[in-house]
């Protein structure tokens, strides 16, 4: 099969990688990738936002299946362009993406069809949201509605720090979001919970935990993911079940019943608190930084699994994972996630011997006259799996070292709850 995986970040790195393995490929190509995928996939340069641009990429290289790695083309509606086209493509239509590009059409489908989440309020202005948060305790989440890139969620632990973050989102600061979110606080431990979904029926598609606070013991601002863990340690068989009949499968049920269909890959943002599952957000593709652990993780073809998804067969699988535990740490330009280092070279990277175990997963990066160049503010993922969290993490610790990279930084204490929790 000749695919096409659209994107250019760890994700679609850790994504190719994995398609890469499959005996049944024929030809991979990556749009617009970066340095990491050129070693494994044709990168070709586009923009995203080009459905045009894309469409004739696809025909003139034969594409059999297009695999969407980023929300913003699947939120635009890539899939029901595609369809038009008769393409076959893999994600779910521009309706379904609402649960991630729109948190108030997801907050009102959780009230709508009684899955636990945060108490929440909607504004557009700001008279509205500041009673709101006059009239609750803190700490307080404010949202923006629209897709952020990771930063549109501020936990803010006073109510004048509330009304500052309103009062930003509804003067514009993103331009997807016209309206603000309001949260009660929800106290507990987060994971992350992935699905694959078709048209009769969705696979567990493995756990993890990510850590977006850019500071060590989780500080400082979020950002789009300094690193992650697989498989989640505080997900239990009893925990799964509730997540599964209380919080996904609602879900399903309340796209069905509008009349569409979600296919794709699905991943619930989920806190737990006193052992009950709430529901924070969902994200309508893979995780980044998940991903990365995942891929490493997952012992299945991924070719098959996702053909199979678009040929309605999910039911005829069973998707198999390593027990092996996996973690992959951020290496991000400084400055990140505010204003950061660009066009920086990172000399090293010949030093990692890349294989089962060990993988350098590049996020932005780019290749000019054989050399590898930082682009964006997040820039390799260098993953790592072994018997134990803390075994994982030292040999990622390691890898790091090599690459000797003077203008990045990274988060030594991925994993640092589960790990401390193990040692007890």
């Amino acid at each position: 099969m000749n695919l096409a995986v659209i994107g250019s970040g760890g994700r679609e790195h850790a994504l190719c990688f994995k398609l890469n393995q499959s005996p049944k490929l024929n030809k991979l190509i990556c749009i617009p990738g970066n340095a990491g995928t050129e070693e494994i996939a044709q990168n070709i340069k586009e923009d995203i936002s080009n459905f045009d641009g894309i469409y004739k990429i696809i025909k003139k290289n034969q594409i059999d299946l297009v695999v969407v790695g980023p929300e913003q083309p699947l939120a635009n509606g890539i899939v029901d362009y595609l369809h038009k086209k008769k393409v076959k493509v893999f994600g779910p239509n521009k309706f379904a993406s609402q649960l991630e590009s729109s948190k108030a059409f997801m907050k009102k489908l959780c009230k709508k069809n009684n899955i636990p989440t945060a108490k929440f309020g909607i504004f557009k202005n700001f008279k509205n949201a500041s009673n709101f948060i006059n009239q609750n305790d803190t700490p307080i989440v404010v949202k923006a509605d629209g897709l952020a890139e990771g930063k549109g969620v501020s936990v803010c632990l006073s109510r004048k720090d509330a009304l500052k973050k309103t009062k930003e989102i509804l003067n514009g600061k993103f331009k997807s979001s016209n309206q603000v979110i309001l949260e009660e606080f929800l106290k507990g431990e987060e994971l992350s919970y992935f699905i694959i979904v078709d048209k009769n029926s969705y696979h567990f598609f493995g756990s993890a935990q990510d850590h977006k606070r850019v500071g060590e013991g989780d500080t400082g601002q979020n950002t789009g993911g300094m690193g992650a863990l697989s498989p989640a340690p505080i997900l239990t068989k009893q925990l799964e079940k509730k997540i599964k009949k209380k919080i996904i499968e609602p879900t399903l049920k309340a796209i069905k019943n509008s009349g569409n269909l979600y296919q794709g890959f699905l991943y619930a943002g989920i806190m737990v608190c006193k052992k009950e599952p709430y529901l924070i957000e969902y994200n309508i593709r893979m995780g980044d930084p998940e991903c990365q652990v995942l891929m490493m993780r997952l012992k299945n073809d991924l070719l098959n699994i996702i053909n199979y998804s678009t040929q309605n067969k999910l039911h005829k699988l069973k998707i198999k994972w390593n027990k092996k535990k996996c973690i992959t740490i951020v290496l991000c330009s400084k400055g990140y996630p505010s204003n950061y280092i660009k066009n920086s070279k990172i000399k090293n990277l010949s030093k990692i011997l890349n294989n089962n175990n060990n993988q350098v997963f590049h996020a932005g990066t780019y290749k000019k006259n054989n050399e590898i160049f930082s682009k964006g503010g997040r820039v390799l993922n260098v993953t790592s799996q072994a018997k134990n969290l803390l075994s994982a993490r030292n040999k990622c610790l390691k890898n790091i070292r090599k690459i000797n990279w003077i203008d990045g930084f990274f988060r030594k204490d991925i994993g640092w709850k589960a790990i401390i929790k193990k040692k007890k």
